[in-house]
Order: structure tokens, then C-alpha cells, then sequence
């Protein structure tokens, strides 16, 4: 009696501290997805699209450009390690569009974050964004 009494004990305590375990863990996941989807300050306009490499610089300017917007620019383009010599090539640019937010006022938030260099503009709405030497443009290929 005295030995069944201690396994099943045994059991109990091993089912709770189990239980305990496995509820800190889900309450973890739940807090690092909540934090993650909380301070994602751009969207990817697809899934190749790469902006994994850009560094904290240009996070903060894509995250100061959601604030001043009030809405998450969607990167159209982010690293391509064989476009010669522009910023693209380093990780350190990214071309944008803020869906609902006109092109004059991306380019008015773009102007005023902390550590921008290049700000350009494409015809096709999108613009671009970088951390290199401070300049600025408006690009068209017209024939």
C-alpha cells in the first residue's frame, strides 16, 4: 500500500511539474510571436524579396517612415548582391511603396529620419531608400 501510495505520488508530481513546464513554454512562444509582429516596422512584397541582412541603420529609418505614414512600407526590393555598385549590393538600401500614402509624403518622412543618405524616385511610384552618401533624385526611363 505504502509503495503504491509513493508511485502514484511520484506520478502526480511528475504530471504537474510537466504540465507547468509545457504552459511557460506556450506563454514564451505566445510573448516572442506578440513582440515580433509588434516592432516589424515594413512588409515584404514577396517572399524573395531579401531584407534580412539590412542592417539596424535602415531598419530604423523603413520603421520611421511606418511612423510618420502611420502604415508599414512594403519593400519591392531589398539586396541584390549583383547590381554592380549600388547600395543594394551591401544590404544597405531598399526600394519602397506605402500602399494609401502618396509618393510626396513617403518621400517628406524619408527626408527627415535619422541617418538617411539616398532618397530616390522612380516613375513606377516606388522609392528608394539607403543608408550610403546623402543625395537625392527622380529616376525615369522614358524612350
Amino acid at each position: 500500500m505504502r509503495n503504491t501510495f509513493r508511485v502514484a505520488l511520484a506520478c502526480l508530481l511528475t504530471l504537474s511539474l510537466n504540465a507547468t513546464v509545457d504552459a511557460g513554454e506556450r506563454k514564451k512562444a505566445q510573448i516572442t510571436k506578440l513582440k515580433y509582429n509588434y516592432t516589424a516596422a515594413y512588409t515584404l512584397q514577396r517572399v524573395s524579396v531579401r531584407a534580412s541582412c539590412f542592417p539596424t541603420k535602415l531598419r530604423i529609418i523603413l520603421a520611421h517612415i511606418a511612423e510618420q505614414t502611420g502604415r508599414r512600407p512594403v519593400i519591392t526590393s531589398g539586396h541584390r548582391p549583383h547590381s554592380g555598385s549600388s547600395q543594394h549590393t551591401r544590404c544597405y538600401a531598399a526600394d519602397i511603396r506605402v500602399p494609401g500614402v502618396s509618393e510626396k509624403r513617403i518621400l517628406a518622412a524619408a527626408a527627415t529620419a535619422p541617418g538617411i543618405g539616398g532618397i530616390g524616385r522612380y516613375c513606377n511610384g516606388l522609392v528608394h531608400v539607403d543608408i550610403g552618401p546623402r543625395r537625392a533624385w527622380a529616376h525615369c526611363h522614358r524612350r
